[in-house]
Formats: C-alpha cells, structure tokens, sequence
C-alpha cells in the first residue's frame, strides 16, 4: 500500500507539474499572445477605417507622399500655420475652418488637422518652418473632458519628457459656464504647452455656449490676429475678400462612387460591418415606438427601442447612443425651389488645397439633395461668418447691407444679429425667405453650412435587461419661432415622423404587438460614459432626475432589480423626480410604481404644476435633507445628477452645500470642499446639458 501510495503521489506531483507547464502555456497562448494581437487587430480597424477615409476622398490626401506627416504636407505646400480641433459638435471644427480661411487674408497659408489623424509627436519639428504657429481650438465636454478625437493628444501631453521648446501657439477653448468643468481642456492645454517651453502668441480664449460662444469667438480672433499681424508683422486686412476653400467637379461620375448618405465608407449601409463607431455607425431597426405623455398634452415624448441584436454592439447603463439625423425631406426641397437648382445632379467639391488633411466637406461625390438631406446642418442659425460670405450674392442694396452688417462684427453688427437671426430662429430656408435676392450658388452654400452631426441621447435601458435593444426617451422638440415658421428638432422629427408612420401602419395592416411594419432605421453608435453605478451592489444611490433626465435611471433602476432578483445584497435606491402634470406628462408611471411594490424603490416625485405653488425636485431634497445627509456621510450612498445643467444642476449643487452646512456643522468653504471631494472620489456624477 505504501508502495502504490508513493507511486500516486510521485504521479501526482509529475502531473501537477506537467498541468503547471501547460496551463503557463496557456495562459501565454490565450491570453497575453492575443493582446499583442488584439493591438495589431485594434490598429488594423484604425488604419481600415483611415484607408476608407482616404479611398472616398473623406479624409487625407491620396496621390501624395506626404500622407503621413503634417509637419511634411506644410513644408511641401509652404503653409506655416497649423489649426488642430477638438469637436464632439462640430463647433470647434468649425472655428478652425474658419480661422484657417482668415489667414488667407494675411498672406499666411494654413493647414486644418484633426490630431486623431495626426502623430502629435511632430509638434516638436514645426519650429523648424520660419514664422510657425499652431492654434488648437479645442472643446471640453462631460466631467473636464477631452472631445473623442482629442483624447490621444490630451494624454500625449500630460505624459513626461515632453519638449515643446520655442514652440509658438496660441488656444481657444470651446465649454459651458454652466458647467463645473468650464473650459478645463483649454485652459490645461495652454498652461501645460507653456510648461513644456510653448511660446504663447495670443492670451487663451474662452468660448461660452450658454452665452454667445459666436460672439466670444470673434472677439478673441481679433485679438489673436492683431497680435499675429504685430509678431510677424503681417499687414491688417480684416475685410478681405471670399475666398472659396473647395472647388466644383462636374460629373459624370460612377454610381458605384457616389454617396447616398453614407457617413464614412462608401456603401457601408448596404453591407454592414463591425466595428460601429462615429465614423461606422450601425442601421438599427426600430422594433417600438410608443408616445410616453397623455393623449390630453400639448407636448409629445418618445420612447423608441433600437434592435442592435448580432451586431456585436455593447453598452452599459449609463452610456449615451449618437443618433445620426436626417434633414426634413420640406427644407431640402425648399432649398432647390428658392435656389432653382436641380438637387438631384451628382457634384463633388474637392479642396483647392492639394496637400489639405480634409479633401471634401463631406463625402464626395454624391447628389445635392444627398449633401441637404444627410451631411448639412440647415436647422441651425448661420452664424456671422456665413452672412458675410453670402452677402455678395444678394442683388438688392438693402439686402446686401443688411447681411454685410450682420457680418461685420461691429457693435451695430451684433445687435442686428442676435435680433434678426438669434432673437427670430432664422436658419438659412427662413434667410433666404425673407431676402428674395438672395440667389447663392448652392456648391458655395454647401461649402460654408456646418456638418450635420449626430445627437446624443442618455440610454433608458438595462444590458442586463435588454442585451440586445437599445432604449431612447426623447421629448419632441416643435415650436412656433417670432416669424411664425415652426421649428423643429432634427432627430426628434424624424422619431415622430417614424412613429405616426408605424402607428398609421399598426392600425390599417394589422395590429401585433411590437412589430415594426416599416423598414426605417437609424444610424448609431454607442458613447462610453462615467455616469456609472457603483461596482458594489449594495451601496446605495440617489438619483435626481426631472423630465426626460429619468432616462438614464430608468436603466439604472431596472440593473439594480435585476441583481435583486438574483439574490445579491441591493443597497437602497432612491429617486427624485419631477415633470409638470401626474396627468399628462408623468414619464414611465406604471414601471416606476412596479419598482416601487417590488421593494426596489423608493420614489419622490414633484409635479410642478399640480398646485398653486410650483414644487420641483430641489423642494424634496431641500426637505429630505437630513436624510440625504445621512445617506451621503454615514452610508457612503452615491448621488446622479440628470438633466438642464443651467438651472436644476446647479440648484442640486448648491443645496448639497446647504445640507453639508446644515447637519454636517461644516462652514460654506469646508461643505464647498466636501461636496467637491465627493466629485473627485466618483460619488457625485452628473449627466447634464444646457
């Protein structure tokens, strides 16, 4: 018996040894082997979606040598000037544009780049070109975040052993006053470019969207070219004339190379293909539509589920989908009828500047009506440097005055302004409207109207709850503007018109229950957010969040019900909530009250208008404040902040203070500092907009 003990016992040791050796094997093989490989892979899916860029003419130049380096396309088409963005909007690229094309004016050529297809490590070698500059106009968005395509060169930039000596540049930032973060990316740019031996031409700019960001654009610019112009003394040359950045290419051209709305590779909505991102988004079919406020409101809300099923898409409660809209089929044509164009020929615009990063606007070629439909923004107001480009296509004095005005930037200028455009919501349809003698080529107009760009939208759903749909709860943007048109919002529109088609169709075919009977889908992708649960179950969570800033936890209460029902420890989750009317406009009453039976729950809800006296959610916190003090210090709950960032949010902010003050016994500084404390240690989170 010793003997076969010894025997198993030496087997056992052998095997063991032998399963080590293997298993060591397989951990190399399976798991560190493939994340070189996963790297290759994830750098394989940049350069493929650069090389669709570049094939469709969306992105660098093709036909050159110079691909590579943007420190070699200037020194090859002589331009001492670089502009990078940083743009979630499209604001920031545009100001960029629209510098670049300034510099004309002042004998400088420059060059427009997006640092995501930049190697930023060049910045270095820009002093080599006589009379350099590089301006970064760059947007901060989120919690003091970096847009998407800047967030490779912001943590460039914060790493050590970075040399930027003699490097001359200049920064506008693009933020919200509104925000706690106001600016943080500019302001960290251009403090960190100077501790790295940075040259600064200008004073930073600061741009205010919950002010007039046009206007403080433009003040900053006059600025930033006064001392360009006495630095590298250039001669002053503010009026100038238009100069148009891309020229018109007739036809014909190929069906199998024309666009039909596509956002970056050419017939990637015929044959789809993973990954979906910004620049690949993914056809969701819509499988439900369902109008969320009473039949007796004057306002509409909707609740819309995206099939994203065998798609590889995935999310997690808290995250945002970026819905790329569709113009209103109305405005499109309204454009063709005043401008007497023929929308549907085939035209390309290709950038007089050979060695430019971005070749077209938008993807070229493709037909007029594609350009207004899909790739142009014609709801927004123009701003003044659109006015003024267009002002000399006006036949009559008075018209012609009038938008030259209106671009001047005088003092006179800007109060015309903001009364005939911003005061009155004239997009360009309405401007050309009203100035019948107003005639511009429409390859010009396209040139100067900003990209359309995709609207984001908090997700109202679980992945643990619905692994394979998306959840959208929007309100329905629709009002009558001073001059008696009606606005609408882009995305919104198209979910309504969606949804009275898909209802016309329930009821005149057949009535099954989530069916959709129409093919229409919606371009998306899915945006990575903070705005996360905490990792413990068992922590408990506050959750504030009037109108549709219950959508995000909507998700959030389904993913805490579902661990619940698995057994696992759920800590309590409380919500404030507020609309106008239990009877009309009460978002999700039957779900929330279900939670609400189910233990999972515990809601407080304002109705504004229900009473004489108005009551929102800031009058229960305010209430609830001993509570809410106990819940934060004692129990260590985390608090969600969803909704209008001007007004709510910072109400919320300022009566956490109060409460800190009122039963933690802490002075106004020491309950500022706590409630700051709480951001920074990820316990206080915000998902807000202005």
């Amino acid at each position: 018996m010793e003997l076969f003990s010894f025997v198993f016992t030496s087997f056992d040791i052998a095997t063991s040894i032998v399963l080590l050796i293997i298993t060591l094997i397989g951990v190399y093989w399976f798991w560190l082997k493939p994340r070189v490989s996963s790297l290759s892979k994830s750098n394989d899916v940049k350069d493929t979606l650069r090389n669709f860029k570049i094939e469709n003419g969306v992105g660098k130049a093709t036909g050159t040598t110079h691909e590579g380096s943007f420190v070699d396309r200037m020194l090859h088409s002589k331009k001492q000037m670089v502009v990078f963005y940083g743009s979630q909007t499209g604001t920031a690229e545009d100001f960029a544009q629209r510098i670049a094309k300034q510099a004309k004016r002042y004998g400088i050529s420059a060059a427009v780049c997006d640092p995501e297809e930049c190697d930023m490590e060049e910045l270095q070698r820009l002093t080599t070109i006589d009379k350099h500059l590089a301006l970064f106009c760059l947007a901060t968005y989120g919690e003091g975040d970096p847009t998407d395509n800047a967030q490779e060169f912001y943590e460039w930039l914060r790493e050590d052993g970075r040399d930027l000596n003699n490097l001359h540049y200049a920064v506008f930032g693009l933020g919200n006053k509104t925000y706690e973060h106001y600016n943080a990316v500019g302001k960290y740019v251009d403090k960190r470019l100077t501790e790295l031996g940075g040259v600064r031409v200008c004073e930073l700019g600061l741009g205010d969207d919950d002010g007039n960001i046009e206007d403080d654009f433009m003040a900053w610019a006059t600025i930033f070219w006064q001392n360009v112009c006495e630095k590298y003394e250039l001669v002053i040359d503010a009026e100038g004339s238009s100069m148009k950045q891309y020229k018109l290419v007739d036809g014909p051209f190929s069906s199998e190379t024309v666009f039909t709305g596509e956002i970056g590779r050419l017939k990637s909505y015929e044959k789809q293909k993973p990954p979906f991102d910004i620049r690949n988004p993914y056809l969701a079919p819509v499988i439900a539509s369902r109008e969320l406020f009473q039949k007796d409101c004057a306002r509409s809300c909707l609740h819309l589920e995206l099939d994203i099923s065998n798609t590889r898409i995935k999310y997690e409660a808290g995250d945002h989908v970026a819905v790329f809209p569709s113009n209103d089929e109305i405005l499109v044509n309204r454009i063709g009828e005043l401008l007497n164009v023929n929308l549907d020929e085939v035209i390309s615009l290709v950038n007089v500047d050979e060695d430019a990063q971005k070749k077209n606007p938008f993807p070229c070629p493709c037909s007029y009506r594609t350009a207004l439909t899909y790739y142009l923004d014609l709801t927004s107001m123009p701003n003044t440097q659109i006015l003024k480009e267009i002002a000399q296509y006006a036949t009559d004095e008075n018209e012609k005055a009038l938008l030259t005005l209106m671009g001047s930037y005088s003092e006179e200028g800007k109060i015309k302004y903001k009364e005939w455009i911003l005061d009155s919501y004239r997009s360009i349809v309405a401007i050309l409207e009203d100035l019948s003698s107003l005639k511009p080529p429409l390859d010009h107009l396209c040139e100067l109207l900003p990209r359309l760009h995709p609207r984001y939208y908090s997700i109202s759903s679980s992945p643990k709850v619905h692994p394979t749909s998306v959840h959208i709860t929007a309100i329905i943007v629709h009002f009558e503007t001073p001059t008696k048109r009606i606005a609408k919002g882009v995305a919104t529109n198209c979910f309504k018109e969606f949804h009275m088609k898909h209802q016309a169709l329930s009821y005149t075919v057949h009535n099954e229950e989530n069916h959709c009977h129409i093919p229409d889908r919606f371009p998306i992708y899915i945006r990575k957010s903070t705005f996360r649960l905490p990792f413990k179950f068992q922590i408990p969570i506050i959750m504030i969040g009037p109108g549709t800033g219950l959508a995000p936890f909507r998700g959030f209460i389904q993913e805490r019900n579902h661990f619940k029902t698995q057994g696992k420890p759920v800590g309590e989750t409380i919500l404030y909530y507020g609309c106008r009317n239990r009877t009309e406009d009460y978002l999700y009453e039957e779900e929330l009250n279900y939670f609400v039976n189910e233990k999972v729950l515990e809601l407080h809800v304002a109705f504004s208008r229900d009473q004489e006296e108005k009551i929102y959610v800031t009058h229960l916190l305010k209430s609830h404040g001993q509570r809410i003090w106990k819940l934060i210090k004692e129990d260590s709950a985390s608090l969600y902040v969803c909704g209008d960032a001007k007004n709510m949010a910072r109400d919320v902010h300022s009566i956490l203070i109060d409460i800190a003050q009122a039963h933690g016994n802490m002075t106004s500084e020491q309950a500022g500092t706590f409630v700051k404390e709480l951001t920074q240690k990820g316990r206080y989170s915000q998902d807000v907009w202005s």
